[in-house]
């Protein structure tokens, strides 16, 4: 219990300002849909039909930003200055040209991609000047992740937040400038929600990377560690490979069970797209936890501290499911009037999306045991165990099962709410079965060399790691 103690504070000191930072990141979205929400259901179903697909393209490159983060976080764990500053620039190097290629992909394929999700006629032009408008904003999007990441990696997490809050905010007051319109600035319906993301989204990488070269946040980056270092990017790619095609076939699955909602008409695609901004609330504070975990697990690997790195990972899973749990209450008991926050007007759209939340609330606490657990093999670099997990959980599992349930058995669009949650419990036990046969623990991604030359007490670690936030 004592030791349990001991690691609360370094965990909340790290988890507090990621989950605001996710908060406000996720504001852009929220901020949105509260937008869209005002121009009526077809809007609302414009944008929700293009989030699984934005969510796809960016997961291509977001394995390989997990992996500098990890790589990261044990170079600081193990005070290795140089190659924590090496590694952070290495992997935007490498960040960089994937989200580029996943840019100009998306750009160009995007009418074919909404034709092959059968996206109704009546929002399609609406949809893809939003997805167009969002894929030429990814490379920004995908910087400020990485900035996030490598600040998250070695403890210093409040940066982030208080450049995304300065940005939501400005985004907030965008929205209904480029959407409605005033003066000279025309109404650009749906698509001006994506110009104003895109717009705060590039103040929001430019700052970061300023963070980083600055050298007055804990890190500082040096232009010569750019240059590519092909042994370095072999072992970051092999490393993130698993993780971005764990992230893909979650997004993909996401993607095609969209098309398969989309095939119930716009109310099933609406109600879907604002329950899902209800969900985030929960994925929020599940990731929260998993960053801080993460970087705490990673760091004590990193400084070959296994027993405080079980600690801590037992510690996220009895907070996150706790908290998960209350959070599922309250929204089970009051979602619709979540729904009509963002809906206001449209009663068809407020009872479909609070059906649906009662369906995934009861199960959100075993959702952050999945995320925590996910969290602590890919901070040990068990990379490819996680990807196996997520393959099975979405593509063996949930993908058959709702077109089981919606189509063969007619269940319709219940039976995709029912398989949300079904899913949750299945995987929940899969998942804790691996993490307590501990084989995450045997993993090395840096050798005895690259460790502290002498162990330092779990005390002073754990002071640092909070002295950091202060």
């Amino acid at each position: 219990m004592n030791e349990n103690k001991s690691l609360i504070k370094p965990l909340l000191a790290l988890a507090g300002p990621i989950i605001l930072a996710n908060f406000f990141q996720a504001a852009y979205q929220l901020t949105d849909a509260f937008w869209v929400g005002r121009l009526g259901e077809s809007a609302i179903a414009s944008v929700a039909v293009c989030m699984p697909i934005i969510f796809f393209m960016t997961s291509l490159g977001i394995g390989f930003a997990i992996a500098g983060a990890t790589l990261t976080a044990q170079y600081f764990g193990a005070k290795d200055e140089k190659m924590v500053s090496h590694s952070s620039a290495q992997t935007l190097l490498m960040v960089f040209v994937v989200s580029a290629i996943t840019s100009a992909l998306g750009y160009f394929f995007a009418a074919h991609i909404l034709k092959f999700l059968g996206v109704e006629m009546t929002i399609f032009d609406s949809a893809l000047a939003y997805l167009r408008i969002s894929f030429l904003g990814m490379i920004f999007n995908f910087v400020f992740f990485m900035f996030q990441s490598i600040m998250r990696s070695i403890g210093k997490a409040k940066l982030p937040v208080y450049i995304v809050i300065g940005t939501v905010i400005l985004n907030f007051a965008l929205d209904p400038l480029f959407m409605f319109g005033v003066g000279p600035i025309p109404a650009l319906g749906v698509a001006g929600t994506a110009w104003a993301t895109l717009f705060t989204q590039s103040i929001a990488s430019i700052i970061g990377m300023i963070a980083l070269f600055s050298g007055n946040h804990g890190i500082k980056l040096h232009w010569p560690d750019f240059l590519p270092d092909f042994v370095f990017l072999k072992k970051a790619f092999w490393l993130g490979l698993p993780s971005s095609l764990e992230q893909s076939a979650r997004s993909l699955v996401l993607t095609v069970m969209t098309g398969l909602i989309t095939s119930f008409g716009t109310l099933a695609i609406a109600a879907y797209g604002v329950g899902s901004n209800i969900f985030q609330l929960a994925l929020m504070l599940c990731f929260g936890f998993a960053g801080a975990n993460a970087a705490l697990v990673g760091q004590s690997l990193g400084a070959g501290d296994i027993k405080r790195a079980d600690r801590v990972a037992k510690l996220s899973l009895k907070l996150i499911f706790t908290t998960l749990s209350i959070l599922g209450v309250i929204v089970f008991i009051f979602g619709k009037y979540f729904v009509a926050f963002f809906v206001p007007h449209d009663m068809n759209v407020i009872n479909e999306g609070a059906r649906f939340l009662r369906f995934i609330a009861p199960t959100f606490g075993l959702l952050g045991i999945q995320v925590i657990i996910g969290s602590t093999l890919q901070a040990s670099g068990s990379t490819k165990q996680s990807m196996v997990l997520t393959i099975i959980s979405q593509w063996v599992i949930q993908l058959p099962m709702a077109y089981l349930l919606s189509k063969v058995f007619h269940f319709g669009l219940d039976g995709i709410w029912i398989t949300l949650p079904a899913t949750s419990v299945i995987m929940s036990v899969i998942y804790l079965v691996v993490f307590l046969r501990g084989k995450w623990k045997e993993k090395k991604l840096i050798s005895k060399e690259e460790q502290m030359q002498t162990q330092i007490t779990e005390e002073v670690k754990i002071d640092e790691i909070v002295g950091l936030e202060s």
